[in-house]
């Protein structure tokens, strides 16, 4: 599709599937090389929006390796609130174990750095980030992406499990905001 209509905005094409699955290989094949020799690390899938990302990449990791997820939000409509909450926490012990954090997005920091804190805190011996899409220009973080697997600027996405207030998950494309449709069919206020 080259456009979908979420609520009162329309998004347009921005990644391909086929372009999303390439840029999944590439990041499996880095994390396979580098974590080859580590015992059965623990990828973290940051839930809702890194389902899908987590799914292809678990389908490409081709090392011994555990899958648990954690949920949080920080998120409303098209802007983040600076506000990590934990909806669901840790389900297992990560004492002593190598980490891969799998998120959708890293935009400002905020999350991967509550959630590095909270891996910290529980005793994790190595962290490594690992993400579909990191806005570089947007990330106020100290923490090292170490996974990133395509690099986006500061325009709101939706699709391959990212959402607008929960709609727009299930597309296999990425669409971000079309900023010329969406202009066209805003009200104009008459004085």
């Amino acid at each position: 599709m080259k456009s979908i209509q979420l609520y009162n905005k329309t998004f347009k094409l921005y990644l391909p599937y086929e372009d999303i699955q390439m840029a999944v290989d590439n990041v499996a094949k880095t994390i396979n090389k580098e974590l080859k020799d580590v015992d059965t690390p623990i990828f973290l899938g940051v839930l809702t929006g890194s389902f899908m990302f987590l799914g292809d990449l678990m389908k490409r990791i081709d090392i011994p390796c555990d899958v648990v997820f954690i949920r949080v939000a920080s998120y409303e409509g098209t802007s983040s609130t600076g506000e990590v909450k934990q909806i669901l926490g840790l389900t297992k012990s990560v004492k002593d174990r190598t980490i891969v954090i799998v998120e959708d997005i890293v935009d400002t920091g905020t999350t991967i750095t509550e959630l590095h804190q909270i891996l910290k805190d529980a005793g994790a011996k190595e962290i490594k980030i690992c993400t579909l899409l990191f806005k570089p220009d947007n990330y106020k973080g100290n923490l090292k992406i170490d996974y990133p697997a395509l690099e986006i600027p500061s325009d709101f996405i939706v699709g391959y499990g990212l959402d607008y207030n929960q709609l727009g998950r299930q597309y296999k494309d990425i669409y971000v905001i079309d900023e010329d449709t969406n202009a066209k069919n805003k009200p104009i206020n008459k004085i």
